[in-house]
């Protein structure tokens, strides 16, 4: 998740909505990413988190998904889609799952490395909702790079604020 842009409020310029949703379990591929080796990393760890699945028969039911946490000057990556069961690790594609509970979402549309402005609006949105960040955030695609103006949907879990010191 790179670092939002500087500018307008950026509260104001997204919808954020609660929503309940239920776990789900996702094919990944896990990397320590340089910023500059995104693009080539993605489309190779989809194509082989797509293959695996489908090689064990199961469907990818959702968009493609990325977990993004800044260290050492690039991200810890996670990558994959949402699948119709659990996979069985193969090379580096491994299971995982989206948690279930309530996320905060909101949804981004334009080039990707503006998307931490979105993570900015939902976390300043929790904060004034009585509410905190409660596990690791997700973003996923819903349009691919070709598109000029992609969606980007991040999910943010969250949980009512305890007050300090409780």
């Amino acid at each position: 998740m790179p670092p939002p842009p500087s500018g307008p409020d950026p509260a104001t310029a997204y919808d954020v909505e609660v929503e309940d949703l239920a776990p789900q379990p996702v094919a990944v591929v896990r990397a320590h990413v340089g910023l500059e080796d995104i693009e080539s990393f993605l489309g190779g760890a989809f194509e082989e988190v797509a293959t695996t699945a489908g090689e064990q028969g199961l469907e990818v039911v959702g968009p493609p998904f990325g977990r993004w946490t800044p260290r050492d000057g690039g991200f810890d990556a996670a990558v994959g889609f949402p699948v119709s069961g659990r996979v069985q690790e193969r090379g580096r594609v491994e299971a995982d799952e989206l948690p279930g509970g309530t996320v905060a979402r909101t949804l981004y549309t334009g080039p990707y490395d503006g998307v931490g402005a979105a993570y900015a609006a939902t976390f300043e949105w929790l904060a004034g909702h009585a509410l905190q960040v409660s596990g690791e955030p997700w973003e996923s695609y819903l349009d691919g790079p070709e598109v000029a103006q992609p969606r980007t949907r991040v999910c943010v879990p969250c949980s009512p604020r305890t007050p300090e010191g409780s």
